[in-house]
């Protein structure tokens, strides 16, 4: 069994909601992985999130929660996107984040659509590598503005199941 496998992954609720935001640590973090997010991020907001949001997902070690991530689809409502994906920071490196992404993806796969998208900062290295190590494939990319005035740029990407 490997590090990330002892751990569980499961539906949250509003008791996960407090362990929740305490994982993003920074407004530089929040922006990274929720750029609609205000800081200091609050059970409010992570509300207001699960109102347009599905499949609220966490990864316990034991009851505490150190991972999470959630879908969501376009406005068109054509494409079902990994949303949200973080984990705590003592607990990065492991291939927790891998696994938490390889379950939202089954969960689309297996439940809403042949095609799983996600987002993700070019500065945010160590996503972009571990979604690229899974098979997602750059299709389009948006400028931003981070919360300190600098443009950045968020890419799209997408990994079809006939891949998977």
């Amino acid at each position: 069994m490997s590090i990330a496998e002892k751990y569980d992954i499961t539906a949250a609720d509003s008791s996960h909601f407090d362990e929740i935001v305490d994982l993003f640590t920074s407004p530089e973090e929040l922006f990274m992985i929720y750029p609609g997010g205000t800081w200091p991020f609050d059970r409010l907001q992570l509300a207001r999130l699960e109102e347009e949001r599905s499949d609220f997902t966490v990864v316990l070690d034991d009851k505490r929660v150190i991972g999470f991530a959630n879908l969501y689809k376009n406005i068109s409502g054509d494409r079902f996107f990994i949303g949200n994906v973080i984990v705590a920071e003592a607990y990065r490196g492991q291939g927790i984040g891998r696994r938490l992404v390889c379950h939202m993806c089954d969960l689309i796969f297996d439940l809403y659509a042949p095609t799983v998208y996600l987002s993700v900062f070019t500065s945010n290295t160590s996503a972009l590598l571990l979604y690229a190590s899974l098979g997602f494939k750059p299709f389009d990319m948006e400028q931003r503005t981070a919360p300190n005035g600098d443009n950045t740029a968020l890419l799209h990407m997408r990994l079809d199941a006939r891949s998977w």
